[in-house]
């Protein structure tokens, strides 16, 4: 039986179209992976700010290169320096309480070049999503289907943005973890501290579900490597190249 074109597509067919999108919108898919990440980071600042009513009030940078390199020197097991590099600081911002002698951090947001990176990755996804979904409307009458694929990406994005919070809080004994910002959001203590160990299974599921989103989505968008003869009804090359640059495919060719 023949596959829906629309509907069907192998992996490698559905990543060329992925990257095409990326690739002819590269200004606008790298613009949503870094500002992705400066909104993320900005909101994990301003909620203890807006929480506990406090302006930071110290800044603590780390080496971090000379900390990977004793690392690197001092551990032999390249997956037990993966896992130590990965949650390396390179600074931490927060506020420091004095009523308490030398002092002690109350809360605090702790930025890891791991997590950075790990965050732009997530964002770059988010970008291709976003690139796809805007020029389905475009290749055909399909958009209304793709609520299913927008609802998988939206809650996988909300699943790598929680457990990606790396807040410290002293009543959550100012170990940074994704757990923390449940407690600051009213979750009691106790039962965020409970939750810890699931975090990184609810990560990879976010991963997962947003790269199933990918994959639905460019199921509707036609292979721009298939001759336009086999399927009379895909766009031409043309007008696949207008669609990718984010042109109206009502727009006509000036000549």
């Amino acid at each position: 039986m023949e596959k829906d074109h629309t509907l069907a597509g192998d992996y490698m067919g559905r990543f060329r179209i992925s990257l095409h999108l990326a690739r002819r919108n590269k200004a606008l898919w790298l613009g949503i992976s870094a500002g992705f990440t400066l909104l993320y980071y900005t909101v994990l600042l301003l909620a203890p700010m807006i929480k506990f009513q406090q302006w930071p009030n110290y800044v603590t940078t780390y080496n971090w290169l000379e900390n990977t390199g004793r690392i690197i020197a001092s551990t032999p097991s390249w997956a037990d320096r993966l896992t130590i590099i990965k949650d390396e600081w390179l600074f931490e911002i927060g506020y420091m309480n004095h009523d308490f002698g030398i002092g002690i951090s109350q809360w605090s947001l702790f930025v890891a070049p791991a997590k950075i990176l790990e965050i732009m990755a997530f964002g770059a996804f988010l970008g291709v999503l976003f690139l796809i979904i805007r020029s389905i409307g475009e290749v055909s009458c399909s958009k209304r289907h793709l609520w299913a694929a927008q609802a998988t990406g939206g809650v996988g994005a909300g699943l790598v943005a929680l457990t990606s919070i790396s807040l410290s809080w002293v009543v959550c004994c100012a170990t940074p973890s994704w757990v923390v910002g449940l407690a600051m959001m009213g979750l009691g203590v106790s039962t965020s501290l409970w939750l810890e160990p699931i975090g990184w299974w609810l990560h990879m599921a976010g991963f997962g579900l947003l790269l199933s989103a990918l994959y639905v989505a460019a199921g509707y968008l036609p292979d721009i490597d298939k001759n336009v003869d086999a399927h009379p009804d895909s766009p031409s090359p043309l007008l696949w190249d207008r669609l990718a640059r984010g042109e109206s495919s009502h727009d006509k060719t000036r000549t």
